[in-house]
């Protein structure tokens, strides 16, 4: 068990959280929550030992063992795949490296031999026998093929570098897991299968995740950094949501009630007061009034941008057609023959294959890239708004976000600038902050609010929700539920897939699945199982 007692921490007059007190109890898995800056991945920190609070005490029951996700992707560039993965059990990867010193001497004196003994014990009881494999099934069901595994970790690409480091926080079964993003550079499939895992760990787990579905899966409780303290519910994410705007509406009911009643009685001794007969009932009042206490509401961290897109026009019959579309990207096959009708109302989930094949289609349809044959062709009606997955080259310059936000019309003047920028939570000084100096989720939101001004109604979205807190999320994800025109997108969260699709177009090695059904039903449907497991044979797993 893991516990926090009167824990506190502050960034100088900025109170992040104070007077903590906490247990984390075997078995349950916390879902940690709160809004950007809230101070999550902090408080885990704490949690672990790699950071210090300003008061307060961490304790941890004796001899059990802490494994966090590290985010350096570069600290274990010259080990092994494997090694890298049993290292999270540091004790077992030393007594392993002893172990095998002593076996590669030439010379076995007797202390070698004691001392041999004294590690293979050790190495038995920690379950040493077992590690390879342990380490093998962790990396195949977060999809790290059998031929990386004994490369050093350098020669990975970044996005498998972040399974590797998941693999090594989750091995050796330790008794408190630490989890901060699990979910990123994870597909669904490597998604469903840590949720299935975490859903098995017998141990603690706390998490911090922007996952709404991930989070719905995995938690038993919900620990809320919110109002300068932490507060732990019951139940998953949902149930923290609806427990939590419960609780909010019935202070606001309250506070409503004792005004309603407070101005009653302020009315009876205005008029009465200077009645003779009716003085003593406004005395009476009086002493009521003076007892009637409406509750200052506490301000939440949290904050939600308003995300609305209102297209100028309606979608005519033609929409987007696709034709014999092919592209290579360094001389690898990215689009064959790709062959796509878009319909007036599609919502259309783009899954499967590599990330690569959704972005150079949606830089092709926007225009930013040249197919190397076929064609495309948008309707006349038809406006559409990009969201680049890497969106760095838009800010390379100087402005601060007024005069970033006034290149794009309709955008006019200061004034506009500053209204629509408030929508997006950037009001006041932060209006005038730098482009450069901009965080990615703040990034995201001025790419949003460019998109917004475009009145477009066509949406291509790719990988939207990158760097987005969970406030943010729901408010796009709402904003595309209502939108009226079409979108085209890429997501690797499955709420917002499930909310947002109503049509579902898969990238495969042997070709394109295309269903109008969602999600769920797209991954249920027995036919399109078996149609996948066709176009995937010899071609590996299916990734969405």
């Amino acid at each position: 068990m893991i516990s926090a007692s009167n824990v506190a921490l502050a960034y100088g007059k900025r109170v992040i959280f104070q007077d903590v007190n906490i247990k984390f109890i075997p078995g349950n898995c916390y879902g940690l929550i709160g809004a950007n800056g809230a101070g999550k991945s902090t408080f885990l920190k704490i949690l672990a030992g790699e950071s210090e609070a300003d008061r307060g005490e961490i304790t941890v029951t004796a001899g059990e063992r802490i494994a966090m996700l590290r985010q350096d992707q570069f600290a274990f560039d010259e080990e092994k795949v494997c090694n890298t993965v049993i290292m999270g059990y540091r004790r077992l990867f030393e007594v392993m490296a002893e172990r095998e010193s002593i076996y590669a001497k030439s010379e076995f004196s007797e202390a070698d031999g004691i001392r041999s003994g004294e590690l293979e014990a050790e190495f038995a009881e920690m379950n040493g026998y077992e590690a390879e494999t342990e380490a093998a099934v962790l990396l195949n069901g977060l999809g790290i093929p059998e031929d990386l595994r004994h490369k050093k970790m350098k020669e990975l690409e970044a996005g498998d570098k972040v399974r590797v480091l998941l693999a090594q926080a989750l091995f050796g079964n330790p008794d408190i897991l630490l989890l901060d993003e699990p979910t990123n550079h994870l597909d669904l499939k490597s998604i469903a299968w840590l949720e299935d895992f975490l859903f098995r760990f017998p141990n603690t787990v706390i998490v911090v995740s922007h996952d709404r579905h991930f989070l719905n899966q995995v938690c038993t409780h919900v620990a809320d950094i919110d109002f300068g303290k932490i507060t732990v519910y019951v139940g998953n994410y949902d149930f923290w949501y609806q427990a939590s705007q419960l609780t909010l509406k019935q202070k606001q009911d309250e506070n409503r009630r004792v005004t309603d009643k407070a101005n009653e009685l302020k009315e009876f001794i205005q008029r009465f007061s200077s009645n003779a007969s009716k003085a003593k009932q406004a005395t009476s009042r009086k002493k009521l009034l003076e007892k009637l206490n409406v509750e200052d509401l506490p301000i939440s961290s949290r904050r939600y941008p308003f995300v609305v897109f209102r297209p100028e026009r309606p979608c005519g019959d033609i929409i987007l057609e696709i034709k014999g579309l092919s592209k290579k990207i360094d001389g690898v096959e990215v689009l064959a023959d790709l062959n796509l009708t878009v319909n007036k109302g599609d919502k259309i989930a783009f899954v499967g294959g590599d990330s690569l094949a959704k972005t150079t289609l949606f830089q092709i349809i926007s225009g930013e890239l040249q197919p190397d044959a076929g064609s495309f062709r948008w309707g006349v009606t038809i406006t559409n708004a990009y969201f680049p997955k890497e969106n760095s080259a838009w800010f390379e310059n100087n402005l601060n976000l007024i005069e970033w936000l006034c290149q794009f019309p309709p955008c006019d003047g200061e004034i506009f600038a500053r209204g629509f920028l408030g929508r997006m939570l950037f009001s006041g000084d932060e209006a005038t902050k730098k482009t450069k100096v901009l965080s990615g989720g703040e990034r995201v939101r001025c790419m949003l609010a460019r998109m917004m001004l475009t009145g477009a109604n066509v949406i291509v979205l790719d990988e939207p929700t990158n760097h987005l807190d969970l406030e943010s999320i729901t408010a796009l994800n709402n904003g595309l539920i209502a939108f009226t025109g079409v979108v085209l997108f890429a997501s690797h969260d499955h709420q917002f897939v499930t909310t947002v699709a109503n049509r579902i177009v898969e990238f495969t090695p042997g070709g394109v699945i295309d269903r109008v059904m969602g999600i769920d039903e797209y991954l249920d449907n027995n036919d399109v199982a078996s149609l996948r497991d066709q176009l995937y044979q010899g071609h590996g797993e299916l990734k969405l």
